[in-house]
């Protein structure tokens, strides 16, 4: 099986096992994950942090994301601006109009300023013990973070249910390592 086949199958796996948590359980993991971020502070305050306004039953960082914001910290959300681009980051702030972006995201409008994250809140399919996440096939963070990383010290933080975690995510050359894992149920980082 070659590697686009293997992260297919995962892929396909991992919807599958996401879709099958019941509401309770996803109200429990979105708490469950802010509590260890706060816990853990896998960065430093105040930062600018960029989050995801979860879709496909992604679990939900909007408690987090107020919780950021409470203690300081900046906040911006991602928006995509195309094919084969990286992101972009726009402010946001709790409670702030957000408009409709490409595969049924919810972005800042473009008015919005432009800012770049000192962290990054990346959403996953999977992730292994070495750090390595499987996204959903478009590559905009392994580029966004490459882009970041080339520049200046950013920390990608893969966010996602405790049963996202895998033996083993495929991987090739131009995907990028997150720096930590966060889950409803645990908090590690990579070195």
């Amino acid at each position: 099986m070659t590697q686009i086949e293997s992260k297919r199958a995962l892929r396909s796996a991992m919807l599958a096992r996401r879709r099958s948590l019941g509401d309770e359980a996803r109200r429990a993991a979105a708490i469950g994950l802010r509590d260890l971020f706060l816990l853990e502070r896998p960065v430093e305050w105040p930062s600018v942090v960029s989050g995801f306004w979860p879709i496909r039953e992604e679990i939900d960082i909007r408690p987090l994301m107020d919780a950021l914001f409470e203690e300081g910290c900046r906040l911006a959300l991602p928006v995509v601006q195309g094919r084969g681009q990286r992101l972009l980051f726009r402010a946001w702030r709790p409670g702030d109009a957000l408009e409709s972006g490409v595969f049924g995201t919810l972005q800042p409008p473009a008015a919005s300023e432009p800012i770049e994250p000192d962290a990054l809140l990346v959403p996953m399919l999977a992730c292994d013990g070495e750090g390595w996440r499987l996204g959903y096939g478009g590559g905009f963070y392994d580029r966004t973070l490459e882009d970041l990383r080339r520049r200046r010290k950013v920390t990608a933080i893969g966010v996602g249910f405790d049963l996202q975690l895998v033996p083993e995510v495929p991987h090739g050359a131009d995907d990028q390592r997150l720096d930590w894992l966060l889950t409803d149920r645990r908090a590690c980082a990579f070195v």
